[in-house]
C-alpha cells in the first residue's frame, strides 16, 4: 500500500519522465535518382569529314533519347516525319505500327514553323546560306549570306553534320531539320524557326529519310507570327 510520501515521489518522476527531451529519430537522406547511362550510339563518332564529341553523361534526360516507340500516327506512310514543338519531339514513321523518336529543340515564339511539307533533299554537312531576313536582324552574319556563298561546313557551322530540306509547292520554305543542337537545348524553344537534332541522331534520320516524304510539323500553342529563316 503506497504511502502518501511514496506516491509524491512517484508523482515527481513521472513529470520528470514527461519533460525529458526525446532524441529525434536521425533523418535518412535519399540521393536524388540518377539517369541511366547514355547509349553508346551517343558516342563520338569518328569516321565523318569532322570529329562529333560524344554526349555527355547525364546532360540528355531520357525523355529525349532516340528510341524506337508504338506509332502515334499509323495512318502515314513509312519515312513520313512528324514534329511535334510543344514536346520537343519529332517522330520518323517507321511502319504502321512502330516509329523512331527523337528529342529536338524547336524554333522560339515568333519563329516557329507549322503545316506539311516535302522532304525534297538531304545535305551531308551542309553550308550555312543565311537568308536576307536574319541578316537584317543580325547584320554580324553578312559574311555568310546567299550571295557571299555561306559558311563553310564543319563543327562550328550551326547546320551540323547533317540537313533535311523543306519544301511546299516545289518552293523552298527556308525551313530545316538539321543538327548541331547542344545537349542543354532539347526540348527548349531556343532556335530561330528550325528543328534542331544533336548530331548523332540527325546522321541517323538522314540514312533512313524517304526522298518527298511528307514532314508535318504540329501547331504550337507558343507560336505567334511564322518566319522561317534557316
Amino acid at each position: 500500500m503506497l504511502t502518501r510520501r511514496a506516491f509524491a515521489v512517484l508523482g515527481a518522476a513521472a513529470g520528470l519522465a514527461a519533460c525529458a527531451r526525446t532524441e529525434p529519430a536521425p533523418i535518412t537522406r535519399q540521393a536524388p535518382p540518377k539517369d541511366p547511362p547514355l547509349p553508346d550510339f551517343y558516342g563520338a563518332i569518328t569516321d565523318e569529314p569532322y570529329p562529333i564529341p560524344a554526349i555527355p553523361e547525364g546532360s540528355v534526360a531520357p525523355e529525349y533519347w532516340r528510341s524506337e516507340v508504338a506509332n502515334p500516327w499509323p495512318e502515314h506512310p513509312r519515312g513520313t516525319i512528324v514534329v511535334d514543338p510543344d514536346a520537343a519531339l519529332l517522330h520518323f514513321v517507321e511502319s504502321t505500327d512502330r516509329a523512331t523518336r527523337y528529342g529536338v529543340s524547336v524554333g522560339a515564339a515568333g519563329f516557329s514553323w507549322e503545316g506539311k511539307a516535302r522532304l525534297q533533299f538531304c545535305r551531308e554537312w551542309p553550308r550555312w546560306r543565311v537568308p536576307d531576313s536574319m541578316i537584317a536582324r543580325e547584320p554580324d552574319l553578312e559574311p555568310y549570306s546567299v550571295a557571299n556563298g555561306g559558311m563553310d561546313p564543319g563543327p562550328d557551322n550551326p547546320m551540323g553534320a547533317r540537313a533535311l530540306y523543306l519544301f511546299q509547292n516545289g518552293v523552298d520554305t527556308l525551313y530545316r531539320i538539321h543538327g548541331s543542337a547542344a545537349p542543354d537545348e532539347l526540348g527548349q524553344a531556343v532556335s530561330s524557326g528550325c528543328i534542331r537534332m544533336l548530331n548523332q541522331d540527325v546522321i541517323h534520320l538522314h540514312d533512313r529519310a524517304v526522298h518527298g516524304a511528307s514532314v508535318i510539323v504540329l501547331p504550337s500553342i507558343r507560336a505567334g507570327a511564322t518566319d522561317a529563316i534557316y
